[in-house]
């Protein structure tokens, strides 16, 4: 590693820099921050660069007197320039926008291909729903009485389960909450704790729906 070539990355980046952050960048061609603290003590002491302690670190900068200083002038000009570009950013962007939308439309068109094979499969499918639709008219048993015993007694089952853990759930709810003067609503959105309130789920329209499908055997 080089003075020069220290200075001159300093000179293009012209911000405050410490030993750690030129050692961090410098790391991937092998430099130890110890080389590097050693060429910018010397650089400091030469005058190369211009530095400030605090306390055991050492902040340096470039020389900044090798830096032109625009006038007013000048930095309206370069404001206004900015302005265009910025402006001109905006443009592009915009019109990137509407060349994705553009092709994200075109992608979901279907092509004549792939409408005439859309139309099989829908085709198909009509004519297994009316195969089912006409077993039904003609009063055909899809169901068999074991069939639903066997899924009322899987329902059941996960009900059950659901209502234990919200048992579980409200008993530990209460316990950790018991003594705390902090607004639980706020506790339960900062810990991300959503129950079956906050969705509107109740769990007796589910325990109802059971009822009736044992009442109607279905």
């Amino acid at each position: 590693m080089s003075f020069e070539g220290l200075m001159i990355g300093m000179g293009q980046q012209n911000r405050p820099l410490n030993v750690q952050m030129v050692a961090d960048a410098l790391q991937k061609n092998g430099i130890k921050k110890t080389a590097v603290q050693k060429v910018m003590d010397t650089l400091a002491a030469n005058g190369k660069i211009s530095f400030k302690d605090y306390g055991k670190q050492r902040v340096c900068m470039a020389d900044q007197t090798q830096f032109e200083i625009p006038d007013i002038d000048e930095l309206d000009a370069m404001k206004k320039q900015n302005d265009q570009l910025l402006a001109d950013v905006a443009a592009v962007r915009s019109r990137v926008s509407e060349l994705e939308s553009g092709l994200k439309s075109a992608e979901t068109n279907l092509t004549l291909d792939a409408v005439v094979k859309k139309t099989k499969e829908l085709g198909s499918e009509v004519e297994t729903m009316e195969t089912k639709v006409q077993a039904l008219r003609e009063g055909s048993v899809l169901v068999t009485p074991e069939e639903r015993l066997e899924v009322q007694a899987a329902y059941d089952l996960k009900l059950g389960v659901w209502r234990k853990r919200k048992k579980i759930y409200h008993e530990l709810w209460g316990m950790i909450t018991e003594s705390m003067t902090e607004n639980l609503k706020d506790l339960k959105e900062e810990i991300g704790i959503e129950t079956d309130e906050d969705v509107r789920c109740n769990i007796t329209d589910f325990s109802n729906l059971g009822v009736k499908k044992q009442k109607n055997g279905f």
